[in-house]
């Protein structure tokens, strides 16, 4: 056998030989040198293994792939409704608040009205009745032309979703419509509505104004 040293074809191949006496910027350019060799050598492994691993990966059989897109078609599918769903909801959201804002858009507007119905209601009731007859042709005229105004009103309101709150005396007391301010003795049962102190109103489900009531305590002994 030889005495000659065999090489090693898969070293890096040694770097340029420096003289001891080379200048900065010999050694940083021999130095640049080696650095680009090694680069080199890393890339050509990498490339290398990646190649090794796609020759092994084995390709899919006709059953896997039919699975592969069994499975991708459900997912696209479940996409599909969820995404439906979610805009038949905000299609119902939508005309919900729509029907909301135009039934509570005169809310406030409704509110104020509501002064002038009891004004009216006020003014009828300062009248008595055994007064009425009294009155001459003009006076009645008048109080005619007030009732038929706020029968009229009152129509209007209902029209647009304004509508009384039914607090009849003996009717059941509800704290969402009615407003107590008294509880008095009366021959109806105890809890309900023994008197009505203030009409009380309400647009579509909303109270725009409880009704002011007095509570019947029961018959006084």
């Amino acid at each position: 056998m030889s005495d000659e040293t065999v090489k090693d074809e898969t070293a890096p191949e040694a770097g340029p030989e420096l003289d001891q006496n080379a200048t900065q910027a010999e050694l940083k350019a021999a130095a640049d040198e080696i650095l680009k060799a090694a680069k080199a050598n890393e890339s050509a492994d990498t490339d290398v293994e990646t190649a090794e691993a796609t020759e092994e990966a084995e390709p899919q059989s006709a059953e896997q792939q039919i699975l592969a897109l069994e499975i991708e078609k459900q997912e696209v599918r479940d996409q599909m409704l969820r995404a439906m769903a979610e805009m038949e909801n905000l299609r119902k959201r939508s005309e919900r608040e729509k029907a909301d804002a135009r039934i509570y858009a005169i809310e406030k507007f409704a509110r104020d009205l509501l002064s002038v119905s009891d004004n009216m209601a006020r003014a009828l009731e300062a009248l008595p009745e055994t007064e009425r007859e009294a009155l001459t042709e003009g006076g009645k005229g008048l109080l005619g032309g007030i009732e038929m105004t706020q029968k009229e009103l009152h129509t209007v309101l209902t029209r647009h979703g304004v509508t009384a709150i039914e607090a009849e005396p003996g009717a059941p007391f509800d704290p969402n419509l009615h407003q107590a301010v008294a509880n008095i003795p009366s021959e109806h049962p105890n809890g309900t509505i023994a008197s009505l102190f203030q009409a009380g109103w309400k647009i579509g489900d909303r109270t725009l104004r409880a009704a002011m009531v007095a509570v019947s305590a029961g018959q006084a002994n």
